[in-house]
């Protein structure tokens, strides 16, 4: 969140401010700020919430995408990387948290990208990309074989490092 200008006095205009001002919220004046929230993997957008509605604009599990018995999700667990940017895939959060059944096209899947869209388009235009900071490996810091893999026969080995300590990632 943002720290209001009401409490601070003018806020510097001379950067982009990544968050929200809560100050309406804390006076009791609105409920909620209406934001969107960005679902990246790697350096790529996966998704967007905004609201209840959130679009998959990519789909991909991994290579094990059907691991958890019953959580499969049509068009969603994929074990390919798919580009849906097009033909987004929509949920409705507030009815079905677990993402488990796409609203349909229609009147409803309309009126989730008419108000997904302006956020999407708004930060397709205005987002400048920083030099990615979770694509540098740490094998201290990395899970790669938790506690009970051996168990269920799924344990990872760790990716590859370069001499700048880059992950080389197989997926």
């Amino acid at each position: 969140a943002v720290v209001s200008p009401q409490s601070t006095g003018k806020l510097p205009s001379d950067r982009v401010y990544d968050g929200i001002d809560l100050f309406p919220v804390l006076t009791g004046k609105v409920d909620r700020v209406e934001r969107a929230v960005w679902y990246y993997r790697g350096n790529e957008l996966f998704a967007v919430r905004v609201g209840k509605y959130k679009a998959h604009l990519w789909t991909w599990s991994h290579q094990h995408y059907n691991f958890c018995p019953g959580e499969y999700v049509k068009d969603v667990t994929t074990p390919n990387q798919v580009n849906r940017t097009s033909d987004p895939i929509v949920f409705d959060l507030d009815n079905d948290p677990g993402e488990k059944y796409a609203i349909t096209k229609g009147k409803t899947f309309k009126a989730a990208m008419e108000l997904i869209n302006p956020y999407l388009e708004e930060h397709r235009n205005t987002m400048v990309r920083g030099e990615p900071s979770l694509n540098y490996c740490d094998k201290m810091v990395m899970n790669w074989a938790p506690k009970g893999c051996e168990e269920i026969n799924y344990c990872l080995q760790g990716p590859t490092t370069s001499s700048i300590k880059l992950c080389n990632w197989d997926h």
